[in-house]
């Protein structure tokens, strides 16, 4: 049973979305993704840190070969968006002529991902799509396509589940929106 709220550092959050939930979203994905490259075998590239607990249940879920890496970019400071993207850990794969899925925790202004989109296209990519546990529609600043999406959320800041608050909360099996007082 999820815990109702719960503290992270200085801020109080509530249950938003119950890790059942989540599953259950996470098989559906994963069953789409299978079907829709089963004639592939795509490259999985986990964003992290925030995508490592859903690019593994993802990859649990899904059925057809497929291989997974990771590369770590950072925009966050705290509860805010710095609006620029540095690359802190790259590829250690090649992603020329491959199909590619980048798995994202959240897709909020899409700066982020408009710029990884962008570095795997530059180096020959031959397809790129996105999944994405969480998608903001309301924050996007980026014309980017989210072509798999768990949840579309409101403008709230969440943690669990891999998301954090300033490094801390990513190991809560569900996730939890900032509580207003």
């Amino acid at each position: 049973m999820p815990q109702p709220t719960v503290t992270v550092h200085d801020k109080t959050f509530e249950l938003f979305i119950a890790e059942e939930e989540i599953q259950k979203k996470v098989e559906e994905l994963g069953s789409s993704l299978s079907q829709n490259l089963k004639d592939t075998k795509p490259l999985f590239i986990g964003i992290l840190n925030g995508a490592f607990m859903f690019a593994s249940d993802l990859m649990k879920a899904v059925n057809i070969p497929a291989e997974i890496t990771f590369m770590k970019v950072t925009s966050y400071q705290g509860m805010e968006t710095t609006g620029q993207t540095k690359e802190l850990i790259g590829l250690n794969d090649s992603v020329k002529g491959r199909d590619i899925v980048v798995v994202e925790d959240i897709v909020d202004t899409g700066i982020t991902m408009e710029s990884i989109v962008d570095q795997l296209k530059n180096l020959g990519a031959k397809s790129i799509e996105v999944a994405s546990l969480l998608l903001k529609p309301d924050c996007l600043q980026r014309d980017v396509e989210v072509k798999y999406t768990g949840f579309e959320i409101p403008e709230k800041f969440v943690v669990g589940y891999g998301l954090d608050y300033d490094g801390l909360g990513r190991n809560l099996k569900d996730i939890y929106q900032l509580k207003h007082e």
